[in-house]
């Protein structure tokens, strides 16, 4: 792991601790490293060896591969240009905590979606129908629906010049807070 990768690696480890709801004396106890370690490794000021960060990948029950690949998302800035696709493109590139897509003109995908994180739809020109749990919505221009996760939808866009912005937790991110799992 370089320099930089371990620095950033710290934000990670923090939004994952926060995400099972654990204290940084729950993570050493189930790590068996120090509190104050720890707290140096998500406040950046300390770089965990690669054995450190798999016992801390353990305690948080994920892996030194994830934990990477969400401290590879802590830090970006990337530019997408107006025009890059058609019909649907990807805003938001890689491998981030949100998925942003925005699909143009008039679509009909066929399918239902079902996600396990939250979604949210933006009409920024012409008109889409959403139907969300046995429940129709018609959406114009400027209008916002949210989805939390695992609602069943499915959507089409009803005019030649739509354009609908569909901005999501993405799928690799563990977003949902159902005690069941």
């Amino acid at each position: 792991m370089d320099d930089k990768e371990a620095l950033r690696v710290g934000a990670a480890v923090r939004r994952r601790r926060r995400t099972l709801g654990l204290t940084l004396a729950a993570v050493a106890t189930r790590s068996g490293l120090s509190v104050p370690f720890l707290s140096q490794i998500e406040n950046e000021r300390a770089r965990p060896s690669a054995r450190s960060l798999d016992r801390v990948a353990n305690a948080l029950e994920t892996t030194t591969a994830r934990l990477r690949a969400a401290a590879d998302s802590a830090r970006a800035v990337e530019l997408v240009r107006a025009g890059e696709g058609d019909g649907a493109r990807r805003v938001v590139r890689g491998r981030h905590q949100l998925s942003a897509l925005e699909f143009t003109g008039e679509m009909d995908l066929g399918r239902e979606f079902q996600h396990r994180n939250d979604e949210v739809m933006y009409v920024v020109e012409g008109a889409a129908e959403v139907e969300a749990e046995g429940q129709a919505y018609r959406l114009e221009r400027g209008d916002t629906l949210f989805l939390s996760g695992g609602v069943r939808h499915r959507w089409r866009a009803t005019m030649p010049e739509t354009r609908l912005l569909v901005v999501a937790v993405a799928e690799h991110v563990d977003a949902t807070n159902d005690p069941r799992r």
